[in-house]
Formats: structure tokens, C-alpha cells, sequence
């Protein structure tokens, strides 16, 4: 089973380079973040056509999330219970899988500059509701699958010139921290934990050629459950889909795990 995290930075923007690479990496569960289209204003036509089923949080020209799966979805959530007055699109969560279910969470994590101010009070306010959130899920002693645009450098090393971003709210102390605290209680973090390899990136800025030149940094993530660390096989970034006409600045990340599914079954 492949399960990939991709900030799309606009579906409707990007839609035949979203379609191109969907059938090409051709995976099995598709977390979209920053689709910035109401959820009614979703292609579903599209995505449909491509034999998956989509979930959509959405919000009118900002964030927004959706999960895309070739598997039933069920029980969805869309944002953190307990969290209602949140006005913004961040956080989708369904059940899919078939019969080898497996709980996907789609996040768009804020990205809190400027730094210091009040973006970056709502960034640790936003993790601290996410940490709940994923305690919470770690009760149910599943397979959860926590994936995507955290907008966290988790080390000096994920990014192409630490002295770049050291005042950016991605690289700070506290976001690190964050995202850590996360970890302790008891989610691995897939590339690091299956690669570990540094100065790999999932975003290059469309400005200063930083493409070019590689001026990367690794902010799009797989947080795994125990459940779901133990089928972990292998992550990949897909690299080449920065490289294509009117791409996103992000890249898919997937992850395979050795769940088994049943494609006859998914919606048509």
C-alpha cells in the first residue's frame, strides 16, 4: 500500500500537473494539502476519473485539505474536535484501507511567520491541539497515519543553509520542539526513520532560483503510529514533480507499507 503527503498550492491552478503526477506515482491514499478551493468548488470530476474517492475540507482561496483513496472512506473528521472556532481548513481524518483499514490524517500545519507575532502563537496553539488529537487516535491502537505539510524543519540538516532560516518560524526552537513532542509520544517520523538521509528536501521556493540550485528544505512529513511504523517498508520523495510545467513548490512524499489492498472494491 502506498500513502502519500503533497502540497498542491492550488489544485485548480495546477489541475493537469496534479493529474499528471497522480497517475504517475499512482498511489494508493493521497493527502492534499493548500488546495485553496471551497470544497464544493473540488474537482471531483477529475479526481474521480483517476478511480479515487475524495474527502474535502476546503475554504475559499486559502488552505484547505483533502484525502483522496482507492479504498471506501469512512468515518470522516474535519478539523479537531474540541476546536470548533477554528475558522481555518487544516485538518481532514478518515478511515480507509478495505480490510486492512488504516486511519490517514491530511494536515496543513500554519506556517507562523511573520516571527515573533501572533501567526506564530496561533502555529504552537494549532500543534498543541494536534498533539491532543494524535494522543487521542493512539488509544484506538490502529495503524494512523499522521501526513503532511508541517511547515517544521525538524533539523538543521533538512535544510540547504541553516543561517537562511534561523529567524524563520519553520526552524525555530519552539516549532522543532513541537514537532518532537509529537514523537515522544509515540509517532515515528518515516523518512527519518527509514532513510535518514540529510539535505533531503520536499520544497524549493519559486524565487532566487532556488530549484536550480537546490535550495531545499524538508517540511512535508509521515508521523506513524507504532501499528502503522511496524509496515513501514520504504519513503520516497518524488522529486521529479517539481520539475514539471506550473508545478507545485512542494513535492509528494509516499510511503509503502505492507498492507495489502483490494482495488476491485474501491469507488467508482
Amino acid at each position: 500500500m502506498k500513502i502519500a503527503t503533497w502540497n498542491v498550492n492550488s489544485i485548480k491552478a495546477r489541475l493537469p500537473t496534479v493529474v499528471e503526477v497522480l497517475k504517475t506515482i499512482d498511489c494508493d491514499v493521497i493527502c492534499l494539502q493548500e488546495i485553496k478551493c471551497e470544497t464544493d468548488g473540488f474537482p471531483y470530476m477529475e479526481i474521480e476519473e483517476l478511480g479515487y474517492q475524495a474527502e474535502v475540507f476546503g475554504q475559499k482561496s486559502y488552505n484547505g485539505v483533502a484525502i483522496l483513496s482507492k479504498t471506501p472512506i469512512e468515518d470522516v473528521v474535519r478539523g479537531f474536535p474540541g476546536n470548533e472556532d477554528d475558522e481555518q481548513s487544516r485538518y481532514i481524518e478518515v478511515l480507509t484501507g478495505g480490510e486492512t483499514p488504516v486511519r490517514v490524517a491530511s494536515i496543513y500545519l500554519p506556517n507562523g511567520n511573520p516571527f515573533p507575532g501572533e501567526k506564530f502563537e496561533y502555529k504552537l496553539n494549532w500543534m498543541q491541539h494536534l498533539k491532543a488529537r494524535a494522543e487521542t487516535l493512539l488509544t484506538h491502537e490502529e495503524a494512523v497515519i499522521l501526513a503532511g505539510d508541517y511547515n517544521v524543519i525538524p533539523s538543521d540538516e533538512d535544510c540547504w543553509d541553516p543561517k537562511v532560516w534561523a529567524d524563520d518560524a519553520l526552524a525555530q526552537p519552539e516549532s522543532r520542539a513541537a514537532f518532537q513532542q509529537l514523537q515522544w509520544i509515540g509517532y515515528a517520523e518515516a523518512f527519518a526513520t527509514v532513510e535518514n538521509r540529510s539535505h533531503s528536501y520536499t520544497f524549493w521556493d519559486y524565487q532566487r532560483g532556488a530549484w536550480q540550485k537546490d535550495h531545499g528544505i524538508r517540511i512535508d512529513h509521515l508521523l506513524l503510529s507504532p501499528e502503522a511504523s511496524d509496515l513501514l517498508e520504504k519513503v520516497e520523495i518524488y522529486k521529479a514533480a517539481r520539475g514539471l510545467e506550473k508545478p507545485s513548490d512542494h513535492v509528494p512524499v509516499i510511503g509503502h507499507f505492507s498492507l495489502e489492498t483490494d482495488r476491485s472494491n474501491r469507488p467508482d
